[in-house]
């Protein structure tokens, strides 16, 4: 099964669907005209049900087979939302939006589940039921996580789920997956140190929360160094740093730090949870200050099944050929939450050289629509033939 003429005749217009969605990027929940125009496409496509509304703004559109004796029923899902980002394409079709852009190919990834979707439409060549899914606020919000509140999974009797997303410096249109871990999980922490302030030139009259501040950044990479196993992945990073004075002469009463840590296991985000909190308190005893900590939990761990990913992998390399073996990403992705009440499976598919998700000069590749849709259409075929 290599890649469906069908999508290489649909591909100018699925292309003009993406460009669409790229000149009007919407950010977070805030997907309410791309919610539209996807589901006015799955009204006319033909499917069974369109559902609006469910994680605020998503859709959910179901396909049924030429029969559904088999009972199986998979999900497939895209999201929809964009970046706070300023373009810097130069493309025609470049956001119309100031400090909106699709700077992570979603727009793509729509418009290649809606071209899936056309497609089981007409042929329902196969044995049970779709249900594709359309997602807002992939980037930061867990949307997938409120369209699982919702009852997603249990609603559409939703077995199996799989996601797909571009990835810069693969082959266009090739395939890359793994079992098990494969994106991290995205925690946030807020340290507040509380010292007493004074003039510099009397550092011993107070306590200075600048040099105690030092001393929690430096103690907090022993997680990585000294708590975690070192055969475990885990990555702490302090990213902000604000203090309560700005002047050159005077010590500030406090200093505010911000950063993630980035695992992926249960166990290990836990541990690295347990020891921020006790270093951060500790050393601050030390230095006769306080410690002010807030953990903010992100995104978990995504962790694709094995038998799924089996299948996947199966798949797209009678797409493309071949599909390789991904390496471990320790940025997040809120897949995780629908991977968490269902077996499934998340794959890369190729964007060529382009330039690297979430710059401003990234442009999804058009050339991988047809793989991509391609992969979509074989998942539903494959895993529920028609009799």
């Amino acid at each position: 099964m290599p890649v469906k003429n069908r999508f290489a005749e649909l591909l100018p217009e699925i292309t003009e669907w993406r460009h669409d969605l790229h000149q009007n990027p919407e950010i977070l929940f805030e997907t309410h005209r791309t919610a539209q125009i996807v589901a006015d496409k799955l009204k006319a496509f033909g499917c069974d049900e369109i559902a609006t509304g469910l994680g605020r703004t998503g859709v959910v559109g179901v396909i049924k087979g030429k029969s559904t004796a088999s009972g199986k029923v998979i999900g497939l899902r895209a999201d929809m939302d964009a970046l706070p980002i300023h373009e810097t394409t130069g493309v025609d079709y470049a956001s119309k939006i100031p400090g909106a852009m699709h700077a992570c190919g979603h727009d793509g990834h729509t418009a290649m589940l809606l071209g899936a979707a056309k497609y089981l439409a007409e042929t329902r060549n196969f044995d049970g039921t779709v249900v594709v899914i359309f997602q807002p606020a992939e980037e930061g919000g867990a949307g997938g996580k409120e369209m699982c509140d919702d009852g997603m999974m249990d609603r559409f009797g939703i077995q199996e789920v799989y996601g797909m997303h571009n990835w810069p410096g693969i082959p266009t249109g090739q395939f890359a997956i793994r079992p098990g871990g494969f994106f991290a999980s995205t925690d946030q922490f807020e340290i507040t140190v509380r010292g007493q302030g004074g003039h510099a030139a009397q550092p011993d009259k107070g306590v200075d929360p600048i040099v105690t501040t030092s001393a929690v950044i430096s103690a907090l990479q022993s997680i990585a160094s000294r708590n975690v196993d070192p055969v475990e992945q885990v990555v702490v990073s302090v990213c902000s740093i604000e203090s309560s004075s700005k002047a050159y002469n005077v010590i500030p009463n406090s200093v505010t730090l911000r950063g993630t840590i980035r695992s992926m296991s249960k166990e290990t985000r836990a541990l690295a949870e347990t020891r921020l909190k006790a270093i951060a308190t500790a050393t601050c005893e030390a230095f006769g200050a306080k410690a002010e900590i807030r953990w903010i939990d992100g995104y978990p761990t995504m962790v694709n099944s094995e038998a799924q990913t089996e299948f996947a992998a199966e798949v797209a390399t009678e797409v493309a050929g071949a599909c390789d073996h991904a390496g471990i990403f320790m940025g997040g992705e809120d897949f995780a939450y629908m991977l968490e009440e269902r077996p499934g499976a998340y794959i890369l598919v190729g964007n060529g050289p382009s330039s690297s998700l979430h710059a401003a000069d990234y442009n999804f590749n058009d050339e991988a629509i047809p793989a991509g849709c391609s992969w979509w259409a074989g998942l539903a075929e494959r895993r529920m033939p028609a009799a």
